[in-house]
């Protein structure tokens, strides 16, 4: 993929180093419109081997997903805070929701944007004067960057697949390439909570579609990966 900025991306470890590679990863995202539970998708590599799958929690107060890896055990559980202006998520280890197991925020770095960008704070950085990492949509190429703290220099890529079949089965499809060394769990969760940003976008009726649609209503949300000029 191409994107803006430097490559040599730093070693990035936050869900567990098991999950890093020593070079480039590439996965496939899928998320499946048409479950009966929002939220689920399923993650695989290149061969279409199962990396990991993320579930909606049905029923809950809170919209919550858990990320699982192929043997359906929990890695990361993500939920969003109630009353956000934000629309701010946490993560946590395994399936928890305890203090204790945060491992970072992501928030929307404005509350109103025609382009998305989110701010991804580490449990460890209690102040959140600066950010740890950043998340910013390209309305030409339909994509993401996620980068290392207010530098150039990147980490993962993202951009959206649109095809006849994706359309036809009911299903969303992004391609995301996950620099060495770089957490590929970490970057799994980020791209899902992008996406369930831009899904709250789009049913609030807060401009733009996914990646790129056309500007909808008056000042809203931001819908997709920069879904409008900047």
């Amino acid at each position: 993929m191409n994107g803006e900025g430097s490559y040599m991306a730093p070693e990035v470890v936050v869900v567990g180093k098991q999950y890093t590679a020593p070079n480039q990863v590439d996965l496939t995202i899928v998320r499946k419109m048409m479950s009966i539970s929002r939220g689920n998708f399923g993650v695989t590599d290149t061969n279409g081997n199962i990396m990991f799958k993320v579930k909606g929690k049905v029923m809950s107060l809170r919209t919550r997903r858990v990320l699982l890896d192929a043997a359906g055990t929990p890695i990361v559980s993500f939920q969003k805070k109630i009353m956000s202006m934000h629309s701010t998520w946490k993560v946590y280890r395994g399936d928890s929701n305890d203090s204790k197991d945060l491992l970072f925020t992501v928030r929307k770095s404005s509350l109103f944007q025609f382009k998305t960008q989110l701010d991804v704070f580490l449990a460890s950085n209690t102040s959140k004067d600066n950010r740890d990492f950043k998340i910013k949509g390209s309305w030409f190429e339909k994509s993401c960057t996620i980068y290392a703290g207010n530098s150039s220099t990147v980490i993962a890529q993202m951009h959206k697949k649109h095809s006849f079949s994706s359309f036809v089965l009911g299903k969303d499809k992004f391609a995301v390439t996950v620099y060495p060394h770089v957490d590929y769990a970490f970057i799994t969760a980020l791209v899902v909570i992008l996406e369930e940003i831009n899904e709250e976008g789009k049913n609030n009726g807060g401009g733009g579609s996914n990646f790129g649609g056309a500007s909808g209503g008056g000042g809203g949300g931001g819908g997709g990966c920069g879904g409008g000029a900047s």
